[in-house]
């Protein structure tokens, strides 16, 4: 069993003050913030900016959902030409992806293309710090970075240890603001991450462990922060929630509702946390066959009840989705029913993460589970 490092994690409110600390150990004087323009609208890249003593910043604002290839390489351009000495990526999993690999790409110096797959990165990426003010995409503590390639309408992975940041602060002061809609989809992605690290057929003891617990703590935290944004404690939980399932998939590996959740990023722009949600009761029905025992448990997890079964996950998720007011099927994302074959073709181009499926997935497969998905899964309604 191989366990991949973690950062050094700092958990808690007004955690954001020890980036400073961080910074002097780490001997930056220049510091690049990566993040988007929500957030710096919201005033928390302006709380960041203000724990930062004496220190030349330069502030890249302009990441956009799913990161481009494109806009890395420029980020990597600016970073580059101010010799910048240590990245801190804040935001969503957008924002810390686009910020992991510009510090890889700082020092390793082949085109980008280059490094998509799996341990491609030659050389120690300058130090990363992973700021999240989302609880979803536990992207603070991986060794993955997933960009859009915009030709050919995919998303892609880096991966590889040098990506993981070398320290992950998580502030539940910076996730209080976060919109209903976005603590709804981002928890989602979390819970995702957890599931689908329990079912991998790379699963171990050390990835069960950090599964169950996020599947726990996300499952008896994620009504109330979506319902009541403003309770702390609440916004911890999920963001430690995100944290061991992030630490789960980074060993374990996600699966195919990821690989189907691709194609709907990549071919029509829809958020990586709803993409999941909406193909997860449909992917779930389609593992359960095989791995009853482990989707029992994860319901009795998620549901907090020792005598709940494998079909009661499944339901629990559709359960949870209605009260979180996320879409079930793709016709309610108004994706064209004549989008399947496509998306289908694109899917099965995810071999990375279809090899970690429990259940073997053929180009037929995938066809038919986008076409229950159009309409959504019959047995969590």
């Amino acid at each position: 069993m191989k366990i991949l490092p973690t950062p050094e994690i700092y958990a808690g409110k007004s955690s954001l003050n020890v980036v400073n600390k961080l910074l002097d150990r780490l001997n930056a004087g220049k510091v690049m913030i990566v993040t988007d323009k929500g957030i710096v609208n919201a005033g928390i890249c302006a709380k960041l900016q203000g724990a930062i003593k004496n220190r030349d910043i330069v502030l890249f604002d302009d990441v956009q959902p799913d990161p481009s290839i494109k806009l890395v390489e420029l980020v990597v351009k600016i970073a580059r030409s101010n010799n910048i000495q240590a990245v801190i990526g804040l935001g969503g999993g957008s924002s810390i992806d686009t910020a992991k690999v510009a510090a890889a790409l700082i020092t390793n110096d082949k085109d980008m293309s280059s490094y998509v797959g799996i341990d491609l990165l030659e050389k120690d990426a300058v130090p990363i710090i992973a700021i999240p003010t989302t609880a979803g995409t536990g992207s603070e503590v991986t060794h993955i970075a997933i960009l859009s390639d915009e030709e050919e309408q995919l998303k892609k992975g880096i991966v590889s240890s040098k990506l993981i940041p070398h320290f992950a602060v998580l502030d539940p002061d910076l996730t209080v603001g976060l919109p209903p809609h976005v603590t709804a989809a981002t928890g989602m992605d979390a819970l995702v991450h957890a599931l689908e690290a329990y079912i991998s057929v790379n699963a171990s003891s050390y990835s069960d462990t950090l599964a169950l617990k996020a599947v726990s703590l996300i499952g008896e935290n994620i009504r109330e922060a979506y319902n009541n944004g403003a309770n702390l404690q609440a916004r911890e939980n999920m963001l430690l929630g995100s944290l061991y399932a992030g630490m789960a998939f980074a060993n374990a590996g996600v699966a195919a509702v990821h690989a189907f959740a691709y194609p709907l990023g990549g071919m029509f722009h829809i958020p990586h946390g709803l993409a999941n949600s909406v193909m997860l009761p449909t992917i779930m029905e389609f593992n359960m066959t095989g791995s009853e025992k482990r989707f029992a448990q994860m319901a009795k997890q998620l549901l907090n009840d020792n005598n709940a079964g494998a079909n009661c996950l499944v339901k629990e998720i559709y359960r949870l989705c209605n009260d979180l007011k996320i879409p079930l099927s793709l016709e309610e994302l108004k994706i064209p029913k004549s989008a399947i074959a496509q998306l289908a073709e694109g899917a099965m181009k995810v071999t990375r993460l279809l090899a970690n499926n429990p259940r073997e997935i053929t180009p037929q497969d995938a066809l038919e589970l986008y076409t229950k998905a159009y309409k959504g899964s019959a047995i969590a309604q």
